[in-house]
């Protein structure tokens, strides 16, 4: 099943528009946008708003652009606990977490940089967990031709720690596992076993 596209409208953020509704929103919930603590608020609520969903303006194609190289080089290669932010495109609340993704190379790999770069582009935009793991998975496996991708994401919900169940402790975990990561046991044996493995530099 394909996934959903989130590519956007590609028009770059309004933010006349949007200081705009944050007015009327703070109108809606009983608030004075008036009052000092408020004034610059709908400036600010826009900006970060602009920022946070960012990755609308990405273009991965670009962003690639001189960074695969040729090599015999055939083992896995992870690059494990990417820090990232998202916004849950259902309660417009924050998701956050950690990603980590292996990749088999197909005689090309990419630049260590442009992984994090990659899950950027498609954190900061309006998301839902699984299919941010999925995008990150496809593109790679398109991009490099891999014989097999790894994705795992593992994310603390606000919208499941504010309101709804409010339960502040739970992790949600999903995974995109293409190629031999999917039909090989023992390969995706190996990036799970990797990928839970101390990291340079972690205490002992």
């Amino acid at each position: 099943m394909p996934v959903e596209d989130t590519s956007g409208s590609g028009k770059p953020p309004d933010l006349p528009v949007l200081q705009s509704l944050v007015t009327e929103m703070l109108l809606a919930l009983g608030e004075k946008p008036s009052r000092n603590g408020l004034l610059k608020t709908p400036e600010r609520v826009a900006k970060a708003l602009a920022f946070m969903t960012q990755g609308y303006q990405r273009d991965i194609d670009h962003l690639l652009n001189g960074a695969l190289f040729p090599i015999e080089y055939d083992e896995m290669v992870i690059v494990k606990d990417i820090d990232f932010f998202s916004m849950c495109e259902h309660h417009l609340l924050p998701f956050f977490g950690r990603v980590h993704v292996g990749y088999l190379p197909n005689k090309k790999v990419v630049g260590l940089s442009k992984i994090p770069r990659i899950v950027d582009a498609f954190a900061r935009r309006l998301q839902v967990q699984e299919r941010l793991t999925v995008q990150i998975a496809e593109t790679l496996s398109n991009k490099l031709n891999a014989h097999g991708v790894g994705v795992v994401v593992e994310a603390r919900h606000l919208c499941m720690m504010m309101r709804g169940v409010e339960k502040q402790n739970t992790v949600a975990v999903s995974s995109s596992m293409l190629g031999a990561f999917r039909s090989q046991p023992q390969t995706r044996l190996e990036f799970l076993k990797l990928i839970h493995k101390t990291s340079v530099g972690d205490a002992d």
